[in-house]
């Protein structure tokens, strides 16, 4: 199955949390079915993007990137590679390319969907991330390290991070709500 087949299934069978998430998984499935490229970043203006928030096993830590360009923290992702073999796979090399954790078990199942412009990305301007979120639980043992895209990475308090963004803290609690029912 290809990337693009792979990413289709994914979110035409997931279920999602909320209403507001329903409608993100509506528009980012009319992408796909329209954009033959839709999960690669050539696909302009808009292209999905995988991520990973990485949690302390209790799961009352998330391990959060200071993210270089932006200069806000955020859980770690980035773009698909066409040698991803799934959005989930992208999720967990991204996750572990700029965590430096070892170890990381994702949890293949999204848990929530993000659409947002990254000026801080592009250069022409306008491009939309379709960001596809996972979850990942780091081995109680963990060591992270900074990579060349953050500027520092860091455990916070799951009730207190420290840019507390409305779709980051919704990311938070939908995580803990699946990890800790």
């Amino acid at each position: 199955m290809t990337l693009h087949a792979s990413a289709l299934t994914l979110l035409e069978q997931w279920t999602p949390p909320t209403p507001r998430q329903a409608e993100l998984r509506d528009r980012y499935v009319a992408h796909l079915r329209a954009e033959p490229l839709g999960a690669l970043r050539e696909c302009y203006p808009d292209h999905l993007t995988a991520s990973t928030i990485v949690v302390s096993p209790d799961g009352g830590r998330v391990l959060l990137t200071l993210h270089r360009k932006a200069r806000r923290w955020f859980q770690f992702g980035g773009h698909v590679e066409p040698g991803d073999a799934s959005l989930a796979a992208a999720a967990l090399r991204e996750a572990t390319e700029e965590s430096g954790v070892a170890g990381l078990v994702l949890d293949p199942v999204p848990v929530q969907l993000s659409a947002h412009p990254v000026p801080f990305c592009d250069p022409r301007g306008g491009a939309t991330h379709l960001d596809v979120r996972f979850v990942a639980v780091a081995p109680s043992d963990a060591v992270h390290a900074v990579s060349e895209e953050s500027l520092d990475v860091a455990w916070w308090p799951a009730d207190a991070l420290p840019d507390p963004q409305a779709d980051l803290v919704e990311l938070v609690a939908l995580t803990r709500a699946r990890l800790l029912p």
